[in-house]
Parts: C-alpha cells; structure tokens; sequence
C-alpha cells in the first residue's frame, strides 16, 4: 500500500518567501490569460509576501514540506468590509483571507478544496465563526470556489481603487 502524502497547513516562515512567490506569479499570469484584471497592476509582489510573514498572518499549505498553497489570514482587518453596498451575514468576529492561490503543480487536483477546509479549520480552532473574501468581478475561477463552497454573496466593497465583490461563510 502506498503512503499518502502529508499535508500540513502552517504559518508561512521567511524560508517560505520564494516558493510563495512563485505560486503568486503563476496566478497572477492565470488571472491574465483568465482575462481577469484581478492582480494586474503590480499588486501581490514579493515584499507583500515578505510583510505577511513579518506579520505572522501569512500560512501554507505543504505536501510532503513542498509549499503547494498560500494564503494571508487577518483577525477583522478588512477597513474596506467596514462600507460594504450590501450588508454581511454577520457583525462579530471574522477572518478575512487574501492572496489565496495554488501552485501550478497541482492545480486542478482538488487543492483548492484543502486550502479552504484548512482554513476554515483554523478559524474554528480559533473559535472564529465567520470567513469574509472578497474577488473581482472577473475572476471566474474564485467566483466558482466560493459558491462551490458554500460562501454568500453579501455586496460590493472597494479595495485598492476597485470594486470587489464580497462573501461570507458562517462556520457551525
């Protein structure tokens, strides 16, 4: 019988900083031949990586220690959630992720469904019920992610110059 890889969710560590940054190039060149404007202008760079993991909000997902995902994790750090066209499920406490993507390695292969059920695992550890996101308009591959799991649809919110659309999903 063959060994299962392990995976391993964990707060992302400086050594991190290149494999995390090759996995954001490579979605950042997806979002463009996507025909996505969504991180097209300069925005997420190395040194937004290098700030994440100063900031200790910054994780991985690993398979066998290779880094196969990414994403930033904030404790109710949104400013812009705070003027949504719409309204949020909830008022309370929330994560809210950003920089989420996959490596080019095992896209497609179902990673997308571990790095959300890791995340949603380490709010509930945290006893965070809420998960906010926010994504372009444009960007059909996050919009299908989130309603696949299970997000809300809760409004417009204006980021970095742009309008985003926002979701939340209430964790039991």
């Amino acid at each position: 019988m063959e060994n299962s890889p392990a995976i391993l969710f964990r707060a992302a560590i400086i050594t991190d900083c290149d494999a995390i940054w090759k996995i954001l190039q490579h979605a950042i060149l997806r979002r463009k031949n996507d025909g996505s404007m969504q991180w097209q202008d300069g925005y997420p760079n190395l040194e937004t990586v290098q700030n994440d993991i100063e900031k200790k909000i910054g994780y991985v997902l690993t398979e066998d220690e290779k880094v196969v995902a990414y994403c930033a994790i904030l404790l109710n750090d949104e400013p812009a959630y705070q003027h949504i066209e719409g309204q949020w499920l909830t008022s309370g406490d929330f994560y809210v992720v950003h920089r989420i993507a996959v490596s080019d390695e095992v896209a497609g292969k179902g990673y997308a469904m571990k790095i959300f059920a890791a995340i949603e695992n380490f709010a509930l550890q945290h006893h965070i019920f809420s998960i906010k996101m926010d994504t372009n308009f444009d960007n059909a591959a996050m919009l299908h992610i989130l309603k696949k799991y299970g997000y809300t649809y809760c409004g417009k919110v204006h980021l970095r110059k742009s309008e985003r659309l926002g979701y939340e999903k209430l964790l039991k």
